[in-house]
């Protein structure tokens, strides 16, 4: 295993020398058309060397002149890491020089950057801060067919910026046939020539960059699967038995299904004959620190055959070279909002033909390759072609408030590539007026509205530590903050360890709930854990995501100073919490989870107010199995047939119609 210690230092060797892609001979084409057309479409498939390729194109040609950028947004962290460490390599700089990037809570650019990857939401946030993005010449939204909701949002803010800047280039990169709709949205404008009396560049053009030259085989179930992730596993050793030499990429839903199957393959792999091959199962999903991440594009060891188990993150955005099997599972978790119930659920539903392609391209990298579908190819033909843009199935709230701090007060009206539903905004409208983000007349208030909107957490998170310093507990809001965003577990589980797990949380366990446990590991790890090498060892703490925390916790903290709000940290030494301090942090945190409130039933489980859900609690959570009236949660996950509630504090029923008036009434 000795190959596997990666230094900080790793890039991984993702692609062929840029010379051999099938972009290289398109380039002087591709100049031509962004000089000359304000909008250019690029249709290519991952591994095509689009995002990797254009943007240097871009700075050798001169659109660096004057001190400007060139942004490239990538709607995941993942994509937007990997492609700039690749794309330093290439220019041959240290990534955050002269090629960096940028994601939440991580800012790797300096001011000789001129190459700058980010994700799509913090190029909306950048727009608050200036609102015609004129630091940037060019500007390319990659991968924009995965239809996320801040592309979306992007791409609408970019048909407005184009009126008022002549100067700006616009690349959408795509690797399906959605490209006509992209183009049309951007031709059709009703005031299109109204822009300060200057003519409009051409408005735009598709080039086609053509992808994978390899053939792929297909191969189909003949009879439905009972379990696909246990099919997905004895494929793996189908594959290793009889196939010949070549990594293998298995697409499946999920965190818990991943590190199932990790687990599964390491144990069997074991029994495998002396001497012969063996396999090295690794995860990839969005929750894994960057290093984790960045494992799987390092070349197998000798004798090993490389396994990497992933999610839809690897159906587009980074290539993996080795890959010449693929076994896909035919279904992909998706953000689902109930506007009735308030919920977004997170749920495994059948994957479109669009994503079905994707995945089967990437057996076709390097040489010709197999694909094992784990469905019938009757199955296959009753997939959607497409599926649904997230922007007409989630929580629109965080998007509308920052759409307000953007100055786009008719949201309504607002230049949507695919409209979303009446419900769903109707929904945010409502949760931010509860909020006391929006006003009567559902204009932003100041100070609130425009801080919630400045703030890199969501509108819920934003309220309750806007809320702390009137409740005295800013400083352990702002911790709860921090740990809450981090998106993984803090804890480590040894394979067997469940029981040890366990009693390891207890210690730190707070009888008011999920937030106050965040809170105490928290500051035991700020005193103790820093200095003392074995504290995250013996904790089964995972110490990069503890590390996180805290520069996390230091940035929400800049901002609240930036806002004029002092944070005392001298209180924050003592671990101790008093019981009305406690008290003190339920209240704030129901100031802003009202929404999020739910009753304790007699057989254990929960139900929202209004009484349409079941919620069971989350096994992971420090409430389960435990006894509570009412409680707020942080968030719904849906499982199987069950729905489940996590980081859940216990709060008085009072409270919810003291804090929130105007979101619940006793009958």
């Amino acid at each position: 295993m000795a190959d596997l210690d990666l230094g900080a230092a790793f890039i991984p060797a993702l692609h062929k020398p840029p010379a051999l892609l099938p972009i290289a001979k398109h380039r002087d084409t591709l100049l031509y058309m962004i000089e000359t057309y304000s909008v250019t479409i690029v249709v290519g498939q991952t591994g095509s060397g689009k995002s990797t390729q254009i943007p240097q194109y871009l700075e050798h040609a001169g659109w660096c002149a004057d001190g400007k950028l060139i942004a490239i947004t990538q709607p995941r962290r993942v994509a937007a890491t990997t492609v700039a460490i690749r794309v330093a390599e290439e220019f041959g700089c240290e990534v955050g020089k002269e090629v960096g990037y940028s994601i939440r809570f991580e800012d790797v650019t300096s001011a000789t950057t001129r190459i700058k990857f980010l994700t799509d939401g913090l190029l909306i946030r950048e727009a608050l801060v200036d609102p015609l993005l004129s630091r940037y010449s060019v500007i390319m939204v990659d991968e924009a067919h995965e239809r996320s909701i801040s592309s979306d949002i992007l791409l609408g803010l970019l048909k407005k910026i184009r009126k008022k800047r002549q100067d700006l280039r616009i690349i959408i990169s795509s690797a399906t046939l959605q490209a006509e709709d992209f183009l049309s949205f951007f031709s059709n404008s009703s005031d299109e020539n109204k822009t300060d009396g200057k003519p409009v560049p051409e408005i735009g053009a598709i080039i086609s960059l053509e992808g994978r030259t390899y053939a792929i085989d297909v191969l189909y179930l003949e009879a439905p699967a009972e379990d696909y992730v246990e099919k997905a596993i004895s494929t793996v050793f189908d594959i290793h038995a009889d196939e010949p030499m070549g990594d293998i990429l298995v697409f499946l839903t999920g965190r818990e299904e991943i590190d199932q199957a990790v687990q599964a393959v390491s144990e069997r792999s074991a029994q495998l004959p002396p001497g012969s091959q063996s396999i090295l199962p690794l995860p990839l999903y969005a929750g894994l620190s960057t290093d984790q991440q960045m494992y799987v594009f390092d070349e197998a060891p000798t004798n090993y055959r490389k396994v990497i188990f992933s999610t839809n993150i690897a159906e587009a955005s980074v290539t993996i070279i080795g890959i010449i099997y693929v076994i896909d599972c035919g279904f992909v978790k998706l953000r689902a909002y109930n506007p009735i119930t308030g919920i977004e659920t997170l749920t495994a539903t059948p994957i479109s033909k669009s994503s079905a392609a994707q995945r089967a391209g990437r057996a076709g990298r390097t040489k010709p390759g197999k694909c094992f579908r784990l469905y019938t190819e009757e199955a296959y033909q009753g997939l959607p072609d497409a599926n649904i843009p997230e922007i007409q199935r989630s929580n629109l709230a965080p998007f509308i408030l920052q759409l307000k701090a953007l100055g786009i007060d008719n949201v309504l009206r607002f230049d949507f590539l695919t409209p979303p539903p009446a419900e769903l905004m109707v929904k945010a409208l409502e949760l931010l007026y509860s909020l006391g983000a929006l006003d009567d007349y559902a204009k932003l208030t100041r100070p609130l509205g425009l801080r919630m909107a400045e703030l890199a957490v969501e509108p819920m998170m934003a309220k309750t530590l806007l809320s702390a310093p009137s409740f005295g507990c800013l400083s352990e809001i702002l911790t709860i903050a921090a740990m809450a965003s981090l998106g993984g577990t803090i804890w480590i589980q040894h394979d067997g360890g469940k029981r040890e797990a366990e009693s390891v949380k207890r210690k730190f366990a707070a009888d008011e709930g999920d937030h106050l446990t965040l809170l105490n590991v928290y500051q035991t790890f700020v005193t103790k854990g820093r200095k003392e090498a074995r504290f995250c060892h013996d904790n089964l703490l995972n110490f990069k995501a503890m590390a996180r925390a805290v520069s996390i916790r230091t940035q929400l903290k800049r901002y609240l100073e930036r806002f004029g709000l002092v944070v005392d940290e001298s209180l924050a030494a003592k671990p101790a919490l008093g019981s009305n301090k406690a008290e003190q942090i339920r209240r704030c945190l129901t100031t802003g989870y009202f929404a999020h409130a739910a009753r304790m039933q007699a057989d254990g489980s929960f139900r929202n107010v209004a009484g349409t859900t079941v919620l069971h609690v989350h096994p992971s959570s420090i409430m389960f199995n435990r006894k509570a009236d009412w409680v707020i949660f942080h968030e719904v996950m849906e499982t199987g047939s069950k729905t489940f509630i996590r980081d859940i504090t216990k709060i008085e029923k009072n409270w919810l119609l003291e804090f929130a008036p105007d979101f619940y009434k006793t009958k």
